[in-house]
């Protein structure tokens, strides 16, 4: 009843909804080269130098140092023929608590025939209450290869920080040649399951590993062997063709290095490049 006869210049103001970001990069290579780029803030493209031998990269950046619900990334990347390229987040991108929205990401991946293709995101590092929705896509044609993962932390587990509260929905679609040969979700909307003995029991990070190539089965027990000195929990598999690498983890940092290891051996023994991370990865 107050407000009734308060003068309107009196009336407590509700703030403006903070603005949602779209970030857009669009990347094409061909000729050991970049052949086409397009990006819009925040999300950048930088291009360092590459080592010597390794191909074209391109590093991803948020220029916001984060992202929160409603915002949106959208990402495409094409090599084309014989053509070699690496895509790879230049640090671990942060994903605060959300009022309600969730923060959309979407990725799409093609490689055609003898092209190859390095992804390499780091960890997404979902606080406390933040919504996220990604989805991965990634079509391949003839004897293209492509390395592609993800890593999750629940949490800032640096300062005792857990996933109680949120949702984590994390989508693959994997074809070759127009064909569907891989599809995954993950999906957590009751982070009880992190800590349930039939869920992740109680581990606080996860990653996918991928590897498309025409001989999958060459590198399945080579990786089984680095996975065997993990002290987490993590297997390779080969399913259609696809050489599948996961792990779940109490500990983020030896999971990241479990990974680190699993993805040297794989980009040089597929790519040509060095047999160890690009130097972005320890930056």
């Amino acid at each position: 009843m107050f407000d009734a006869i308060l003068p309107s210049e009196n009336r407590p103001v509700s703030p403006p909804p903070l603005p949602r970001m779209t970030g857009r990069a669009g990347l094409a290579f061909a000729d050991g080269r970049l052949a086409h780029l397009y990006q819009q803030a925040p999300l950048r493209v930088l291009f360092p130098t590459p080592a010597t031998g390794e191909p074209v990269q391109a590093a991803l950046v948020t220029t916001s140092g984060g992202l929160t619900g409603g915002d949106r990334l959208t990402l495409t990347a094409s090599v084309r023929d014989g053509s070699r390229a690496t895509v790879i987040a230049s640090a671990a991108e942060k994903l605060y608590r959300s009022t309600g929205d969730d923060v959309d990401i979407d990725v799409a991946l093609s490689v055609a025939d003898g092209g190859w293709l390095e992804f390499l995101p780091q960890e997404t590092i979902l606080f406390d209450g933040a919504r996220l929705r990604r989805l991965t896509r990634i079509d391949a044609s003839g004897s293209a290869q492509v390395l592609a993962g993800e890593m999750l932390v629940f949490g800032r587990t640096a300062r005792g920080e857990r996933f109680t509260r949120g949702l984590a929905r994390d989508e693959w679609r994997v074809q070759r040649d127009g064909r569907l040969v891989w599809a995954d979700t993950l999906h957590v909307d009751d982070p009880a399951v992190l800590s349930a003995s039939a869920g992740f029991a109680g581990a606080v990070a996860c990653a996918t590993a991928l590897l498309l190539t025409p001989e999958p089965m060459a590198w399945r027990d080579a990786v089984r062997e680095l996975l065997a000195s993990h002290g987490g929990r993590a297997g390779a598999t080969v399913v259609n063709g696809l050489l599948l690498v996961r792990w779940l983890d109490s500990d983020a940092q030896r999971l990241r290095a479990s990974f680190g290891q699993v993805w040297s051996l794989l980009r040089h023994g597929t790519g040509g490049g060095a047999a160890r991370m690009p130097r972005l990865w320890d930056i």
